[in-house]
């Protein structure tokens, strides 16, 4: 499967900049560490059904120093919001995801 950012630059460079921008904005914030900024993005997409989002942030969430309980724990926390969808949807997914960046 394609990225769809990659796609999204490709096909509207100018938007996807703006786009971009925005981001880094958000990122470049100091009222958050690094770490906990991707453990709320995983939060917010499991919460919004966006898989490819979730796949994308664990990876991120660990090279910040997340670990596998930190992002289980914020996919469990989605049950009070979304219901078993949240767990049953994304949980072991993003456990085999985190765990494979052992490797």
């Amino acid at each position: 499967m394609s990225n769809p950012l990659e796609i999204f630059k490709k096909e509207a460079p100018e938007i996807q900049e703006a786009y971009a921008g925005v981001i880094n904005a958000l990122i470049a914030g100091n009222g958050l560490d690094a770490k906990t900024k991707q453990l709320i993005y995983i939060a917010m997409k499991v919460v919004a059904d966006d898989k490819n989002a979730v796949k994308y942030h664990i990876p991120m969430a660990k090279a910040c120093g997340a670990t596998r309980d930190e992002v289980k724990e914020v996919i469990l926390l989605s049950l009070t919001v979304v219901g078993l969808k949240g767990i049953s949807n994304y949980l072991p997914e993003a456990l085999n995801i985190y765990d494979s960046l052992d490797s």
